[in-house]
């Protein structure tokens, strides 16, 4: 049995932080409301895709598409990089706004 260790105070990487709003879109239905799209087709025009883990591409890919999420430039993801305080700010905004509760 694995354990799980809770860190709060632990930064997190941009890709971890993708997958935690794409658990959101889910639950807000937003995701739902996306059309199919393939995850390759969504990342691929950055030049780092490659960098991202197999297990966060999929919510990669739906955060892009929904447009709450991009890179930090139009080549770059940066998906191992830290995210930012002003970054999660901006992408709980787009997720909030995307789903009209706000």
């Amino acid at each position: 049995m694995k354990t799980v260790t809770f860190r709060p105070n632990d930064r997190i990487t941009r890709e971890q932080a993708m997958v935690i709003i794409a658990k959101a879109m889910k639950i807000t239905e937003l995701k739902a409301k996306l059309p199919a799209q393939a995850t390759e087709a969504m990342i691929r025009p950055y030049t780092d895709e490659a960098d991202a883990s197999e297990w966060a591409q999929n919510s990669i890919a739906d955060g892009i598409q929904a447009g709450i999420v991009s890179g930090r430039s139009n080549s770059l993801l940066s998906p191992k990089a830290y995210i930012t305080r002003a970054e999660v700010a901006a992408i709980i905004q787009r997720l909030l706004q995307k789903c009209d509760f706000i």
